[in-house]
């Protein structure tokens, strides 16, 4: 079947929750995807940040195929060997102590929530309410949709759940205005990824985390999308120095199956046994393929390659911006980029592009966004900007 008949069987099965680029993908390695009539394609979705070790990462792969012969998922009850290597090596390269895997980046926000209610319930006298900003993004689920700053993901799910307030990004004296006595937490993104590319001015998160420290809160960071990487440090959080008492993690864990994990510091662990579960989190195959992707990261220094590689994509990009006065700015670290327009010429950008073989998203009607695998070479960045510049070239005319 071709792709245009392949896209047929998806409007007569599938419930129609995306608008989907006409490309349907069958294969992928490395940086490169091909979809069912042959196309190639560079990837710079990678899965919206997932597949940062590259597409049909040999170790990844080999560990999935010996796992799956071995053992795929067992009760919680007992205990399993890849689980417990996975969280001992998060927790021996990490600034947490503890850690408890869930099967996605919302499961991951969910679950660090409920761990600060937890402890904003038994040692905070009753506080619940935690503080997020302005355009972050949480997941899906009631809870985070509650917990996202941004008005449109609630308006059609009212009611929806209490005890989040919301303050503008970067602004240390709005959030201090936020905190009440009912405040357990703050909960913020080190990069607002899904919210526009918003880097926070130097000493910002420093001057959270001290306010935090002042005032006993927790402080939590969503790394779903800047953890393991991604902006050129193994954690987003240390690209800031600056350590939170609890963090999510999802998306690129996996190296390209479905795992999330929050971990917290020791003196922020305040579940017990009964509080909190899942059936399938942290099962055998999945955590296999999480620390495969882990190792493989580490010992091959793949954020270090992510920081280098985003220079490269830095200086290509300026290159782009000064041909054309459409593009009003581009902003990001690591391999997380933005290219934002003055008009709203995304969506005519992003099917040129995909024309020429690079694959983007549409962040903005007025925006596109860059998120190569970590594993990206000098070459495939040069490709990619040769195709983006073309693209946008087109979408012009």
């Amino acid at each position: 079947m071709n792709s245009s008949e392949w896209m047929d069987v998806e409007s007569k099965y599938y419930m129609f929750l995306v608008r989907r680029q006409p490309v349907v993908i069958e294969r992928g390695e490395g940086t490169r995807v091909w979809d069912v009539d042959g196309k190639e394609y560079l990837d710079f979705t990678s899965g919206w940040a997932v597949n940062n070790v590259g597409h049909a990462n040999t170790a990844v792969a080999d560990a999935i195929a010996e796992q799956a012969k071995t053992l795929l998922q067992t009760s919680n009850q007992f205990y399993t060997v890849p689980q417990l290597k996975l969280a001992e090596i998060l927790v021996e390269n990490s600034a947490m102590d503890k850690v408890f895997f869930c099967n996605s980046g919302t499961e991951a926000n969910e679950g660090a929530i409920k761990l600060a209610r937890r402890y904003g319930a038994t040692r905070r006298n009753g506080a619940f309410e935690i503080i997020t900003a302005l355009n972050s993004f949480h997941g899906r689920t009631m809870m985070n949709v509650a917990a996202t700053g941004q008005p449109h993901y609630q308006e059609l799910f009212q009611p929806i759940p209490p005890g989040f307030s919301h303050v503008p990004f970067d602004d240390i004296e709005a959030l201090k205005g936020a905190v009440t006595d009912r405040t357990a937490a703050i909960m913020l993104e080190p990069v607002q990824a899904e919210g526009g590319v918003n880097i926070p001015s130097e000493g910002y998160l420093q001057n959270v985390r001290d306010f935090c420290d002042e005032n006993e809160l927790l402080l939590i960071f969503d790394e779903v999308q800047t953890g393991l990487g991604r902006l050129g440090t193994l954690f987003g959080y240390e690209s800031f120095g600056v350590e939170p008492d609890i963090m999510a993690l999802a998306k690129g864990l996996g190296g390209g199956v479905p795992i999330g994990a929050f971990m917290a510091k020791d003196d922020a662990c305040a579940f017990v046994p009964g509080d909190h579960g899942s059936t399938f989190g942290g099962n055998a195959l999945t955590c296999a393929a999480a620390h495969a992707s882990t190792k493989y990261m580490i010992d091959n220094n793949v954020p270090a390659n992510a920081a280098r590689m985003g220079e490269r994509i830095q200086q290509g990009l300026d290159a782009i911006k000064a041909k054309f006065d459409v593009i009003n700015e581009v902003r990001g670290m690591g391999c997380l980029w933005g290219m934002f327009f003055e008009s709203d010429v995304s969506p005519a950008v992003v099917g040129a592009c995909n024309d020429a073989g690079l694959l983007l998203n549409p962040l903005r009607p007025n925006a596109v966004r860059l998120m190569p695998p970590l594993t990206v070479s000098a070459d495939e960045i040069d490709q990619a900007m040769e195709r983006l510049e073309s693209g946008i070239a087109t979408a012009l005319a």
